[in-house]
């Protein structure tokens, strides 16, 4: 439980770190420069520690060792389902379906030299370190968790429908965008289910990052990151 638990909580340790650095008044232009360098060098040092716990912790994770590695059909599914995910998401930032108010990355902001290193990290954490922590907690550890306490007795694709729904609407919360964020986490259950891989789940997680990072880098929409 424990690996699969600690490096979400320190992902979201960060998150609401990053929510207190927004927080902060603009009351002078020293406290504005230091704003915008802890907003920008949060997220390397965010995944930088998530890395660092995913890998202390990879020996515990039975369920991403190669023998469950998905098929090249199930990897082709994944993408495409990744994909529709990224194509419905960009499309439902209404007002009503954002909660808080959404500030973005931008990894040049401040630190013009930096900026392309800054966005590599970003890219890097959206598309690997992301999917794994999230994929591991909610389709991996809660799925399995609601219905038994003894998760890892229960094999991975088990459906019931309380399980299914928790999992897809506390996911959706976790994330601005809630309405955007169940229905990614509806097709990545979905995913589960008819894969019954969790490594199906990460790659199109990936795939909807990926999508989402290139998208941001070409249009500047720094509010999707």
């Amino acid at each position: 439980m424990v690996a699969r638990v600690l490096p979400f909580a320190l992902y979201l340790l960060f998150l609401f770190a990053g929510q207190c650095v927004n927080a902060l008044p603009d009351t002078s232009t020293l406290n504005q420069d230091w704003r915008t360098s802890l907003q920008v060098w949060l997220y390397p040092v965010k995944t930088l520690a998530v890395l660092a716990a995913i890998c202390f912790y990879w020996p515990s994770y039975e369920e991403l060792s190669v023998r469950w590695c998905p098929t090249w059909r199930q990897v082709v599914f994944a993408v495409i389902t990744g994909l529709l995910v990224y194509t419905a998401w960009v499309r439902m930032d209404w007002p009503w379906a954002t909660q808080g108010h959404v500030n973005g990355y931008n990894p040049f902001q401040g630190n013009g030299y930096l900026g392309s290193m800054l966005a590599g990290v970003r890219l890097f954490g959206a598309v690997v370190v992301v999917p794994i922590i999230e994929e591991l907690f909610w389709r991996s550890f809660l799925l399995r968790y609601l219905i038994s306490r003894q998760f890892q007795s229960v094999p991975l694709g088990t459906f019931t429908p309380l399980s299914c729904i928790v999992t897809v609407l506390l996911f959706g919360v976790e994330h601005d965008l809630w309405l955007a964020g169940m229905l990614a986490g509806l097709a990545y259950t979905f995913v589960l289910y008819r894969t019954r891989k969790l490594w199906a789940c990460i790659v199109a997680h990936a795939a909807t990052n990926l999508l989402l990072g290139v998208h941001v880098l070409i249009t500047g929409e720094w509010h999707w990151w």
